[in-house]
C-alpha cells in the first residue's frame, strides 16, 4: 500500500516521504482500516515536527483522524493509531475509537466531524457551560476547529464573535454564521469585541491560536466570563496573570480532548451521538474547503502548518483530479532509507486551527 511516513522530525513538507510499505497488522483490541478519506488537523504538523503531546516512533504515518471501511463493512469514523495514521491507503485504529460514520455527510466532512467538532462541543458545553443568548468570541473563526466552534455556538443560541485573518476568511465567518467578524489583520480585537457588546465583554473565548490571541482575549472577557483553551496554532504558550483573573472574576479553563478518550470515553460516545443528530438536522457541517489526492498530502499539511487554508482539508486516497506531490529526495531520501533522525524538544502545544 501507499502511505506517508516521517522518519526524521521537521517540517511537513521536507520529512514527509510517500512510500510502498506493507498493510499494518492490528494489534490486540485494534481493526484494520480502509481510509476513505483523511482530515488534516494541525497536530498532524505538530507530530512532523515532534512538538505534539504525542510522540509515535520514528518512522510513522501522521493523519489522526480517518472516515474508512471496517474489514465486516462498516462505514466508520475513527482516531488512527499511532505510528500507522490515516494518510495512507489502510490505517490502524482502537476499536474503542471507531464510530458510525453519520450517514447525512460525505467521506472528507465524516473524517472532519470527529477532533474539531469533539474539542468545540466538550469545550463549550462540559467546560464553559456556554448558555442560550450569551456571547461566544471565537479566535480563528475560518480555520477547521474555530469553523466547528462557531457552528456549535449557533446551534446553542449564543451570539458568535468571529476573529479572522484577512477579508476572505471573514467573508468564510460570515457565512458559518457569525453576528460579527473582526479581522485582526485591520481591527483592534478587545475595540470590537466591547463595541459589539455594549462595553460587556464576551462571555466565553474559545482560542485554539494562545499567543496574542489568548492576550486580547484576557482584556474584552465578561466579568465571570470563561476562556477556553485549546491550543497554541500561534506558537507561543502564554504564561496567564493570575491575578488579573482575580480581579477581573473570569476563570481560564484548558481542555484536551484526548483525555476523555482515555478518562470517559462514554462521554465521546454521547457527544458522538450529540453530533450525529445536530448534523443530521443541518446544525453543523464541516467546511470542508479542498479535496486533494494522497500524493498532496505533505502540501496539504504543510499550509495547514502555515495557517493558509480556510476549514478543513481532506485527504483522499482514491484521489480527485492528477496528483502533484513529490515523493522526498536528496538528503530526505537518505535520511528516510537509513531511518535516521531524532525527535524534536518542543514542548506540548496542543491542539492548533488554521489561521
Amino acid at each position: 500500500m501507499q502511505a506517508w511516513r516521517v522518519h526524521r522530525n521537521g517540517e511537513p513538507s521536507e520529512v514527509m516521504r510517500l512510500e510502498e510499505t506493507d498493510r499494518p497488522a492490528p494489534g490486540p483490541g485494534q481493526l484494520l482500516l480502509r481510509v476513505r478519506a483523511a482530515n488534516v488537523n494541525f497536530p498532524d504538523a505538530l507530530l512532523c515536527r515532534g512538538h505534539y503531546q504525542v510522540r509515535p516512533p520514528l518512522p510513522f504515518t501522521p493523519g489522526v483522524e480517518v472516515c474508512a471501511d471496517t474489514e465486516d463493512g462498516r462505514r466508520v469514523i475513527a482516531t488512527a493509531a499511532l505510528p500507522h495514521g490515516g494518510l495512507a491507503e489502510y490505517a490502524l485504529a482502537d476499536e474503542a475509537d471507531v464510530l458510525p460514520a453519520p450517514g447525512t455527510l460525505d467521506d472528507a466532512e465524516a473524517a472532519a466531524l470527529h477532533i474539531g467538532y469533539q474539542t468545540g462541543w466538550f469545550g463549550l458545553h462540559r467546560r464553559a457551560a456556554l448558555r442560550a443568548g450569551e456571547t461566544l468570541l471565537v479566535h480563528a473563526a475560518a480555520g477547521g476547529v474555530g469553523s466547528a466552534a462557531v457552528q456549535l455556538g449557533k446551534a446553542a443560541g449564543a451570539r458568535v464573535i468571529g476573529v479572522v485573518g484577512g477579508p476572505g476568511k471573514a467573508a468564510t465567518a460570515r457565512a458559518l454564521g457569525c453576528d460579527t467578524v473582526v479581522d485582526r489583520h485591520t481591527d483592534d480585537i478587545v475595540t470590537a469585541v466591547k463595541d459589539a457588546t455594549g462595553g460587556r465583554g464576551a462571555d466565553v473565548v474559545y482560542d485554539p491560536v494562545g499567543g496574542p490571541a489568548y492576550a486580547a482575549s484576557a482584556k474584552c472577557v465578561a466579568f465571570e466570563g470563561r476562556i477556553v483553551v485549546v491550543g497554541f496554532a500561534a506558537g507561543d504558550v502564554p504564561a496567564p496573570a493570575l491575578n488579573h483573573a482575580l480581579v477581573k472574576n473570569y476563570a481560564i479553563l484548558g481542555l484536551h480532548w484526548g483525555l476523555y478518550r482515555q478518562k470517559d470515553p462514554a462521554a465521546v460516545r454521547r457527544c458522538h451521538d450529540i453530533l450525529t443528530e445536530y448534523a443530521a438536522k443541518g446544525l453543523i457541517k464541516p467546511l470542508v474547503s479542498e479535496r486533494v489526492a494522497l500524493a498532496d498530502a505533505a502540501s496539504a499539511v504543510q499550509r495547514v502548518a502555515d495557517g493558509t487554508t480556510t476549514g478543513r482539508l481532506a485527504v483522499l486516497p482514491t484521489g480527485p483530479g492528477t496528483p502533484t506531490g513529490a515523493r522526498a529526495t536528496g538528503a530526505d531520501a537518505d535520511a528516510g532509507a537509513a531511518g535516521a533522525g531524532a525527535a524534536g524538544t518542543g514542548g506540548a502545544t496542543g491542539e492548533g486551527a488554521a489561521r
